[in-house]
């Protein structure tokens, strides 16, 4: 279940349902610490998203998972290290009843920054 009509971040982050909280607290923290210092955590399309000048990276808290959405170029990129995972255009999920691989979101996140990086030069 998708938190909507958010207006800022600790208002989604508190229509979160408990069963997805955990999980989702720990996905923030690994993209926190892997988008650069000044990227501000926004809502976009009605879910939680961390921005530079562009949005860099969105996350999402379901029911039975949480998401990260760090574009599909990134995720084609990391295909062998995303087998066993959901993957779809631009999001990979990461089910609530297994430990979120906080390795590989942080290398995701970063593959992500760099690229944005790249399309600003």
């Amino acid at each position: 279940m998708k938190v909507t009509g958010a207006k800022g971040a600790e208002e989604y982050i508190a229509g979160i349902p408990d069963g997805s909280r955990k999980m989702f607290d720990r996905l923030r923290a690994a993209v926190a610490q892997a988008v650069p210092k000044d990227a501000v955590e926004v809502i976009s399309y009605g879910i939680l998203a961390f921005k530079r000048e562009k949005v860099l990276v969105w996350i999402a808290a379901f029911a039975r998972h949480c998401s990260l959405f760090p574009t599909a170029s990134v995720l084609s990129a990391f295909e062998d290290e995303l087998k066993g995972y959901v993957v779809s255009k631009g999001t990979v999920q990461f089910p609530l009843d297994q430990a979120l691989p906080v390795a590989l979101v942080k290398k995701l996140v970063r593959a992500r920054v760099a690229e944005a990086n790249a399309k600003e030069k």
